[in-house]
């Protein structure tokens, strides 16, 4: 409620601001240097469309003002002829230029070379009227004059632009952070008043007084690289300021076309090059922003990685109890009455013979045999008991998989090393079934006459590991998978894979040209039981 009363005087504030800003620059206008142009051209280019009529109007007064404390005449029609057409025609051109999406900016090397274009656009236009007028003023003036005035013209109102309009757009559209400006100011302070002292005495002693002009050029460097847009355009402000103070101190009067062109040159290539510098270290803040969300997804994808295999560990765990319970239930249950059946059978032997029913008796004892041995299979695909009674490496080498393979024909060459005891119970189990269901592949699918296996135990810096690898010289993997078996028998490569990565384990098939070779890494989550101290088999 309080800035109310300010917006409804925002008009006359911009006009009085603007007018007081034009007198105080009016003096340092020269051939080359028009400061003044670059005043207008920013201020119209920052301000609303509607509040140019205050601009322009501050604008007239403001000259009138000037040339009458100058002690110029000042006439109805050559006031309006002569201050009134040059900042119609910069309105003008800059109406055009901003409907066609210029905007007061400087964060990009795009942005840069539209603005300083519309600038060169801008102040051509605006020279060009100017001469037109002086022209049909002064018929009599000779063309050379004409074009003379109109190149430092040009060149003047091209370098107010370049000088003026980034430190506009500085104060009041694109302000630097608290920090960005104090480190401004101490690099002003260190780098920028001694480059001028350079400057001032290689002015004043050397005989050759472009080289200053060209050593002027390295804090500029330094402020573009260091801190944008931002520095290039307060360095290139300074340093110009201070060769024109420069030459006027030592008596040369103002620096001369080449100076200035040179100034002109110098200054557009750093802005450039502060814009792109700028545009460079944003990118690279964004990098390291996506760099850091990255890292912080990545270690979110780890902990469900983690947390997926903790579940799957879990239900494998589940699952191996679970048939360890039902073996053990089966095995007491069923294997008990079995062996009941078959004592009462046998003590009713004699009876039966006696009855004349040895045959009834001798099919019953059949019946009961291969219920027997069915029941063995059953508890050795639940839970294989060789792996409890022998260990891993003896129910490797010589339990139930050695004498499938020996009746089926194939050699069978183990080469195991390592001590099984750093393993848990899920990891022995999972080396067991992997060999136990690669075997029975190997018997039923493969028409192999010899399976390699090849198992290694040991600690490294993770803990156990576990590597195991295993081949055969058979057909190799079918040009069409087989569907999973649902038979209660094993699930192939497929489940061998989901026991592995249930782990945390590797799993890969390597490509042979004959056979099929798996290779399989396990670690160990935690080292095994009754370890005690023995040395560790080699890789």
């Amino acid at each position: 409620m309080r800035l109310r009363p300010l917006f409804r005087f925002a008009g006359p504030i911009i006009a009085i601001s603007y007018a007081l800003a034009w007198v105080m620059l009016w003096p340092t206008e020269q051939p080359y240097w028009v400061l003044p142009f670059g005043l207008r051209f920013g201020a119209l280019l920052l301000t609303r469309t509607r509040d140019w009529f205050w601009i322009l109007g501050g604008e007239i007064a403001a000259s009138a003002f000037c040339e009458w404390r100058s002690g110029l005449p000042i006439g109805g029609a050559g006031f309006v002829l002569g201050d009134t057409p040059e900042p119609l025609m910069v309105a003008a051109c800059l109406w055009l230029l901003r409907r066609a999406h210029l905007h007061a900016s400087l964060n990009t090397p795009e942005d840069v070379a539209r603005l300083l274009l519309s600038a060169m656009v801008t102040a051509t236009v605006a020279t060009a009227g100017n001469a037109a007028m002086m022209a049909s003023l002064h018929p009599a003036a000779p063309v050379e004059m004409l074009g003379t005035t109109f190149g430092s013209d040009l060149l003047g109102n091209y370098l107010g632009v370049l000088l003026v309009v980034p430190v506009m757009v500085l104060v009041f559209r694109e302000r630097p952070t608290q920090t960005a400006l104090a480190e401004l100011l101490l690099d002003g302070l260190l780098v920028m008043l001694p480059s001028l002292a350079i400057l001032v005495t290689l002015a004043e002693y050397s005989p050759q007084p472009q080289f200053a002009r060209v050593l002027s050029l390295a804090p500029v460097l330094f402020f573009a690289f260091r801190h944008g847009w931002r520095g290039a355009g307060l360095a290139m402000l300074i340093t110009s300021v201070g060769l024109n103070v420069t030459e006027d101190m030592i008596g040369r009067g103002a620096p001369t076309a080449a100076a200035h062109l040179f100034l002109a040159v110098a200054g557009t290539g750093t802005l450039m090059l502060g814009a792109a510098t700028d545009a460079l270290r944003r990118s690279s803040e964004r990098v390291a922003q996506q760099n850091t969300h990255l890292a912080a997804a990545n270690q979110r994808l780890d902990q469900l990685a983690r947390q997926l295999r903790d579940a799957a560990r879990g239900n494998l765990q589940a699952e191996e109890s679970l048939r360890r319970h039902m073996a053990s239930e089966l095995h007491d249950e069923l294997g008990q009455n079995l062996t009941a059946i078959q004592t009462h059978l046998k003590l009713a032997q004699s009876r039966l013979g006696n009855a004349g029913l040895d045959d009834i008796g001798s099919a019953i004892n059949g019946i009961l045999g291969h219920m027997r041995r069915a029941l063995h299979k059953m508890l050795d695909s639940l839970r294989p008991s060789v792996l409890d009674e022998f260990g891993l490496l003896r129910a490797l080498d010589e339990g139930p998989i050695r004498d499938m393979l020996t009746a089926a024909g194939i050699h069978y060459v183990t080469d195991l090393r390592g001590e099984p005891r750093l393993l848990d119970d899920d990891t022995l189990t999972a080396i067991y079934r992997v060999v136990q269901e690669s075997a029975t592949n190997v018997v039923r699918h493969s028409g192999a006459k010899e399976m390699r296996l090849r198992l290694r135990i040991g600690l490294r810096d993770s803990g156990p590991v576990a590597v195991l690898d295993i081949r055969d010289d058979g057909h190799g993997l079918p040009s069409t998978p087989r569907p999973v078996r649902t038979d209660g028998g094993g699930r192939g490569l497929q489940g061998m894979s989901d026991r592995i990565t249930a782990l945390g384990g590797l799993f890969r098939i390597v490509p042979e040209p004959v056979g099929l070779h798996l290779r399989v890494l396990l670690r160990s989550t935690s080292i095994g039981t009754n370890i005690g101290n023995f040395p560790i088999a080699g890789s």
